[in-house]
């Protein structure tokens, strides 16, 4: 199961009490106060963990609470510090403020945090101070102060975290085109692939491993449709996926028309009206389109103007076959020299 978008509340620990107590041993009939301080209380501390590839741990438990720090003892003895509770999530979350969402399910809270970098740790919540035990409150004017001062309360936040894949390359199309295929081909990922929509229901990651320079993370963005913007089919929930690659391959199905008979060149065009109207930015990352099944035969009408299109957008147009391997290697090229 791939989850990608939690809600949850965290809570730090409270600081401990201070102690109310005196000196009493024989011999001593007049001991001062010897009240110990509260404990500090835990902090809530999230990590950006590679081992953990999305947010499904969170899928049955919605509080996450560290431990109360220890009261204060006599004899000068403070509470015992309230242990931290570390969080992993996955590299990528993004930890906003709240659960408020706009009409389109947009998270409109505030970014507290954004776990891009492996290992990261970031203190969300920080834990309540302890309170003072009554020995602090000695003067010589008041030599046996009979109060302390209570522990701090945590912090407590409602947050929504939301995962979005950190890779080099996002591959996007119409569902079928044969993104998951092209996936397969060029790295030792083994997404199901199957003839009909919707077969991906979750982005898959492969490392592109090839002699035209540094290696690169290769992410199948399952498909999207018309109306996705607005949340429609997988809609926005794996739109934001896209946002943090740094440039995409468009995979188009180049022998036949896509669902409501679009050609080619129309269905590239539906796509990109798509991320444009879910986020403008993504117009402006580097863009190849990825002619398919170029194997079986194509109309040389809707290549010519595939080609057109594309060069109008200075998108470079490579025709492979996801099924026998033609063009992959230099589709690959291409796309190194890019990043």
């Amino acid at each position: 199961m791939f989850i990608d978008h939690v809600k949850i509340i965290i809570e730090s620990g409270r600081g401990g009490h201070g102690c109310i107590s005196f000196r009493r041993e024989k011999y001593v009939p007049n001991g001062g106060p010897d009240g110990g301080d509260g404990g500090r209380g835990g902090d809530i501390v999230f990590v950006a963990d590679t081992d953990t590839s999305n947010l499904v741990d969170f899928r049955n438990r919605k509080r996450y609470q560290a431990e109360n720090g220890g009261n204060g003892m006599g004899k000068n003895c403070s509470g015992k510090n309230g242990q931290d509770l570390i969080i992993n999530v996955p590299v990528g979350t993004l930890i906003r403020y709240g659960w408020d969402e706009d009409e389109t399910g947009h998270h409109q809270g505030l970014i507290m945090a954004d776990m891009s970098t492996p290992g990261e740790r970031r203190v969300l919540a920080k834990g309540g101070r302890g309170g003072r035990g009554n020995q602090h409150f000695a003067t010589p004017s008041r030599q046996a102060p009979k109060f302390s001062e209570d522990g701090r309360n945590g912090r407590s936040f409602m947050i929504t975290l939301e995962l979005k894949l950190i890779a080099d390359v996002g591959i996007i199309g119409f569902p079928n085109a044969g993104k998951s295929t092209l996936l397969s081909q060029v790295t030792n990922a083994n997404p199901k692939i199957a003839n009909y929509h919707f077969t991906t229901l979750a982005p898959n990651l492969g490392v592109v491993r090839h002699g035209f320079g540094h290696d690169f993370v290769l992410a199948d963005i399952p498909g999207l449709i018309e109306g996705a913007s607005q949340g429609i089919g997988l809609g926005f929930e794996f739109l934001r996926h896209i946002e943090r690659t740094r440039a995409l391959v468009h995979v188009v199905d180049a022998p036949r028309l896509e669902g409501d008979g679009l050609t080619p060149t129309q269905a590239v065009q539906k796509i990109n009206d798509e991320l444009a109207a879910y986020n403008p930015a993504l117009m402006e990352r580097p863009q190849i389109i990825a002619a398919n099944k170029c194997d079986l035969p194509i109309d040389d009408d809707y290549m010519t103007e595939l080609k057109e299109y594309a060069q109008a957008h200075n998108w470079p147009v490579y025709l492979i076959s996801g099924a026998t391997g033609k063009g992959i290697t230099e589709l690959v090229r291409g796309v190194a020299e890019i990043l």
